[in-house]
């Protein structure tokens, strides 16, 4: 990726900040984020679009090196990427002045920097005269069609950018070797007596997603993973890490699978770069500060929108992500961790787009991680805590329950059979009937608090029926 900073000065009404500090502190910046900055810069478009040119082959070269020299393992220290910073004036090429106020090269120029165009002649005129600079009969035929020798000048095959895998990843896109979750299940005799701690076992799962597909899976993640118990993925692999490393560090190394950086915004953006591009990702952080993507995440449930309506786009891996340390269990952490307003944020947009997981138990999130990571074209949201918490479902029936999306747990209920007759008494008939209560549940700790409120029931009501439904989609 080649990053231009386009400095024209202002934004809608006021002045950038970048643009007017000193070229000694913007440089020092742009070094201090790592690159190796090139300032091109002037007003003259013939002059700017030749040493833009010159400099977009040097920096391409420079890119090109330090990919070489990387894979061919002869890189020692960490490279400065090379980035643009491209001056030019707001309003480029557009009227200098409009009503007598200058425009080029001043907040004015901004979005309409002629407007009224049916009222105002004048202004209608300058349009015109705009335009026309462009001289449009040197791009044009007498037909309005591009001239042969321009339209020549177009990409061609893959270096299109709807073929080409940088830009449209499904074209190399390919399934994960994903191992079979079924083989890390928690066992579970009987209903919630077998105590696990779900992300740590899903943690043991991703370890070998990790190791079955070196080149294709990354978890990103604000430096969560070992607090959201995912800590097995470092039996495999590392986090990636180009910076310096002291002896008291662990699990950092030029090269890992795992991805971490206090922002939520860089890793969703590393994700969501991750995926464009034909690849795999989970994003796993604490559920109250997901919301600092909100914005994000809406850009690209748009896009996958948008996406699916274009004959030449297709899927790509969906995004995945996992939110513990959850609003229901913030044992030392309070008020200031407990936020589960995200859920609210993905529902009220399109089920064609969004899927939502409340697995109540380690296995059913197994389950529910694995059909995560073989969607196409979804943003899925797990929601699970990192807590020793109880298991309710064995593999088989987890993974069913999966499958439906809800059922009656009948265990948990006092209803009769099916098909068996019970005696008279509330909500009672000749055959099974309607239960006196429904008891709905969904996620971990709603689950358990649910559970506890029917064994209450069950105490002080006994002639009362109750069906107990969990719901984990």
């Amino acid at each position: 990726m080649l990053p231009i900073l386009h400095l024209n000065g202002y934004k809608i009404a006021n002045p950038t900040v970048l643009a007017r500090i000193p070229d000694r502190e913007l440089m020092s910046l742009l070094e201090g984020y790592g690159h190796k900055p090139y300032l091109v810069e002037g007003d003259d478009p013939a002059t700017v679009h030749q040493r833009f040119a010159a400099v977009m082959d040097e920096v391409i070269d420079e890119i090109g090196r330090i990919q070489h020299d990387a894979r061919g393992g002869e890189a020692s220290e960490r490279p400065r990427w090379p980035l643009i910073v491209l001056r030019t004036p707001k309003g480029w090429t557009g009227p200098k002045e409009v009503d007598g106020l200058p425009t080029e090269g001043t907040w004015r120029s901004h979005q309409v920097p002629l407007a009224g165009l049916r009222e105002n002649p004048e202004h209608l005129r300058q349009l015109q005269d705009w335009l026309a600079s462009y001289r449009p009969e040197e791009l044009f035929d007498e037909n309005g069609s591009l001239l042969p020798e321009l339209a020549e000048l177009a990409p061609e095959g893959n270096r299109r950018m709807s073929a080409n895998p940088v830009t449209n990843g499904r074209t190399v896109l390919e399934p994960l070797r994903l191992p079979d979750f079924r083989d890390y299940a928690v066992p579970v005799d009987s209903p919630g007596t077998t105590v696990a701690e779900a992300t740590r076992v899903l943690g043991t799962w991703l370890r070998d997603v990790i190791r079955n597909n070196p080149t294709t899976f990354r978890l990103m993640g604000p430096d969560e993973t070992l607090s959201n118990r995912l800590g097995a993925v470092f039996e495999a692999t590392d986090r990636v890490w180009e910076a310096e490393t002291l002896p008291t560090d662990e699990h950092l190394a030029r090269s890992g699978r795992v991805m971490e950086v206090l922002s939520e915004h860089l890793c969703q953006g590393w994700l969501e770069g991750y995926l464009l591009t034909g690849r795999h990702g989970m994003f796993s952080c604490y559920e109250a500060f997901i919301h600092i993507v909100d914005s994000m995440v809406n850009q690209h449930a748009k896009w996958l929108k948008v996406a699916a309506e274009i004959p030449w786009r297709q899927p790509i891996a969906s995004l995945n992500y996992l939110l513990t340390s959850h609003v229901w269990r913030q044992d030392h952490n309070g008020f200031s961790h407990q936020d589960p307003g995200f859920i609210d944020h993905l529902v009220n947009k399109k089920a064609k787009i969004v899927r939502v997981y409340l697995p109540p138990d380690a296995n059913t999130l197994l389950s529910v991680a694995d059909h995560c990571l073989r969607s196409r074209n979804y943003i899925n949201l797990i929601v699970a805590g990192k807590q020793p918490a109880l298991s309710y479902l064995n593999m088989e029936d987890a993974a069913l329950h999966c499958r439906r999306g809800l059922g009656i747990w009948e265990w948990a209920g006092n209803e009769p059979a099916p098909g068996t007759r019970q005696a008279a008494g509330p909500g009672t008939g000749a055959s099974r009937a309607l239960p006196d209560v429904v008891m709905a549940c969904a996620g971990d700790v709603p689950t358990l608090e649910t559970l506890a409120a029917v064994d209450l029931l069950r105490q002080y009501l006994p002639d009362l029926t109750v069906r107990v439904v969990n719901v984990w989609i």
